[in-house]
């Protein structure tokens, strides 16, 4: 009986026949994700090299430095006394109490507050600096 009954293994092929029998095939599912092998730390690793976007060109520097609004909140905040030069050559002194984008208001000792449009300054200082112009 048993010389009737061969094992798989114990036949006797020519080379392609026996190539195709110990292979394996594969059908990747389509809709299900491959299932992955690697470890997690190689996964984060890779993910972290690989995605990061696009790279973006450094964009110009803006316009504005913001060096004259940090001036005037410091100005405020302290309640420094000033005096502001216009271009007509008037002098007004008092304390910045509110800025604008296109106007500062000063409010002033013995008068009341005066809205003055930053173009018509021409420059100001500290009341009390000795290096005024």
């Amino acid at each position: 009986m048993k010389d009737g009954i061969e094992s798989p293994a114990a036949r006797v092929h020519d080379g392609t026949q026996q190539e195709f029998t110990n292979r394996k095939l594969i059908r990747p599912s389509l809709n299900s994700p491959a299932p992955r092998t690697e470890p997690v730390s190689e996964r984060r690793e890779r993910l972290e090299r690989t995605d990061r976007g696009p790279v973006m060109k450094k964009s110009t520097p803006s316009d504005q430095t913001h060096a004259e609004n940090f001036y005037y909140q410091k100005q405020i905040q302290s309640k420094t006394p000033v005096a502001i030069v216009l271009k007509d050559g008037e002098q007004v002194q008092g304390v910045i109490e509110w800025y604008d984008r296109n106007c500062i208001r000063v409010a002033r000792n013995g008068g009341a507050s005066l809205l003055i449009y930053k173009p018509a300054i021409r420059y100001m200082y500290k009341v009390g600096e000795n290096n005024q112009p």
